[in-house]
C-alpha cells in the first residue's frame, strides 16, 4: 500500500490552490484527478470574473474569502504575469422597483469590507456605458477578470515546484477513514491502487458529495445534498459596445443574465439558471429567446441573430430549487473531519465566487489542520 501525507482530490482550480498551498508548507501532496486535464469542469465553465464581494451577506465564508482572495488573486496574477483586468462592474436598475435592490446590494458590499462601492445616476451610466438603458448603477471598480486556465496551469505550476504530484485519470472509487489513515481506493487504468494518507482533501466540485459517500465511517449527516444549477452562455457576434462588465439587478432566471467579456474583448452573455438532475453539458435549443428578452430590459439595441451559442457551466449548489435561499446565499461548507491523526476535508457548494476565493479558500482550508 502506498503512503503519503497529504491528497487533494479534484484538480479545480480550488483543488489545486489548495494543493499549492500544502505543497509550499511542506506537505508531501498528491492531487487526485478523474478527468484527463485539469480544469474541464466548473473551474473552466464560468464567467471569469474576479468579483469584489458583494453579493454574499457579511460574516459568511463566502463574503470574507472571496473579500480577501480578491486581493490575493490579483497581486498574484500580478506578481506571476497571468493575464487579468480590473474592468469594473456595473450593477444596473432599469426601473424604479429595483432601487431598493440596488441599496441592499450597496449595503452588503460595504458590511463585508468592500469599500469602493458608487452610486451612479442616469446621467453617469450614459457617460460611462452609452449602450446601457438604466435609472440607477452600483459600480464596483474592483471587479475584474481572469484567465483562468493560465491561473491553474501557474497554481499547478507552483504546487509541482514545491514536490506536489498531479495524477490524471484517476478516480476514487471507495475508502474508509480510521484513527491511523484515510484509505482512499483509486482506479487508475486497469488497477485499482490503494493509498494511505494522513489527510484527504475532497474539492470533487459537482462529485464533491458522491466521493464523500465513498468514504466509509464518514458521517452521512455531514453530507448537504447537492442541487445541479445549470447555466448558459452565449457570445454576440461583432464588436463589443461595453467597456465594463454589467449585471441587471434581478435576480429572476429569465432576468439575470449578464455581460462579461473575455481578455480579447469577446462579449458573453450569462449564465442563465435552470435546474437539471444530472450533469449534462448539451445546450438546449431555443434557449436564447428568454436571453433576448432579458438582455434587451438594460440592452434595448441587441441586434436581431446576433447571439450565438457559446458554453454551459453547472454549479453545484446545495440549495435547490424549492428552498428560499436557492438564489445563492447558501455558503460554502468547509468541514474537517478528525479521526485520531487523520482528518478527511470535504469543500461542498464550492460555485461562484470560488475561483475569485481560491487562493484564499486554500489557506484557509490549509490552517483548518493546526486547529
Amino acid at each position: 500500500m502506498e503512503k503519503i501525507n497529504s491528497v487533494v482530490i479534484g484538480a479545480g482550480v480550488v483543488g489545486l490552490a489548495l494543493a499549492r498551498e500544502l505543497a509550499i508548507a511542506g506537505h508531501e501532496t498528491l492531487i487526485i484527478e478523474s478527468q484527463s486535464a485539469i480544469g474541464t469542469q466548473t473551474s473552466s465553465r464560468n464567467s471569469e470574473v474576479i468579483h469584489a464581494g458583494i453579493s454574499y451577506p457579511a460574516n459568511t465564508l463566502k463574503a470574507k474569502l472571496c473579500v480577501s482572495g480578491k486581493q490575493m488573486l490579483y497581486q498574484y496574477c500580478q506578481e506571476r504575469g497571468i493575464a487579468h483586468r480590473q474592468i469594473g462592474k456595473l450593477i444596473v436598475a432599469t426601473e424604479e422597483s429595483e432601487i431598493e435592490a440596488l441599496y441592499k446590494y450597496l449595503k452588503q458590499g460595504q458590511a463585508a469590507g468592500v469599500d469602493d462601492l458608487q452610486m451612479l445616476a442616469q446621467d453617469e451610466i450614459a457617460r460611462i456605458e452609452p449602450a446601457i438603458k438604466g435609472i440607477a448603477a452600483i459600480f464596483s471598480p474592483s471587479t475584474g477578470i481572469v484567465d483562468s486556465h493560465g491561473l491553474m496551469l501557474t497554481l499547478l505550476g507552483d504546487a509541482e515546484n514545491a514536490g506536489a504530484t498531479l495524477s490524471l485519470n484517476s478516480k476514487v472509487v471507495g475508502g474508509e477513514i480510521s484513527d491511523d489513515a484515510v484509505v482512499l481506493q483509486v482506479s487508475s487504468g486497469s488497477e485499482i491502487i490503494e493509498i494511505a494518507c494522513q489527510n484527504v482533501f475532497n474539492c470533487g466540485g459537482l462529485y464533491a458529495q458522491a466521493i464523500a459517500h465513498l468514504i466509509k465511517h464518514y458521517p452521512i449527516s455531514n453530507i448537504p445534498p447537492i442541487h445541479y444549477a445549470i447555466g448558459r452562455y452565449y457570445t454576440m457576434k461583432g464588436k463589443s459596445p461595453f467597456h465594463h462588465l454589467v449585471y441587471p439587478v434581478s435576480r429572476e432566471a429569465s432576468l439575470r443574465v449578464h455581460v462579461t467579456m473575455d481578455l480579447g474583448g469577446q462579449c458573453k452573455f450569462g449564465p442563465d439558471l435552470e435546474w437539471i438532475d444530472h450533469v449534462d453539458y448539451q445546450f438546449k435549443k431555443g434557449a436564447e429567446t428568454a436571453f433576448y428578452a432579458g438582455i434587451r430590459r438594460y440592452y434595448p439595441d441587441l441586434p436581431d441573430n446576433s447571439l450565438q451559442e457559446g458554453y454551459i457551466g453547472i454549479r453545484p449548489r446545495l440549495a435547490g430549487p424549492n428552498d428560499p435561499l436557492h438564489s445563492g446565499a447558501v455558503d460554502f461548507q468547509i468541514l474537517r473531519h478528525q479521526c485520531g491523526q487523520t482528518n478527511f476535508v470535504n469543500l461542498f457548494g464550492i460555485e461562484s465566487p470560488g475561483l475569485t476565493s481560491s487562493l484564499a479558500i486554500g489557506k484557509y482550508t490549509k490552517s483548518l489542520l493546526s486547529n
